[in-house]
């Protein structure tokens, strides 16, 4: 494998950093408002999931 020199080095870093598209503020609390949706989304699924599975097993152990 090849070495490079750390100024070589320290200019490939520079040139992949210019490379980065940041996002605009815009889109991060775009993004950042869909991931609560969802996580809350999720969260009102789960608990329906939960209350279904508590119900039958109650009306399970209920016949013993």
């Amino acid at each position: 494998m090849a070495r490079t020199n750390p100024a070589q080095f320290i200019q490939q870093v520079r040139g992949e950093v210019s490379k980065i598209v940041w996002p605009t503020r815009r889109e991060v609390m775009l993004t950042t408002v869909m991931v609560f949706i969802m996580a809350t989304i999720t969260a009102i699924f789960f608990s329906f999931v939960d209350i279904g599975i508590r119900t039958g097993l109650n009306a399970i152990f209920g016949l013993f």
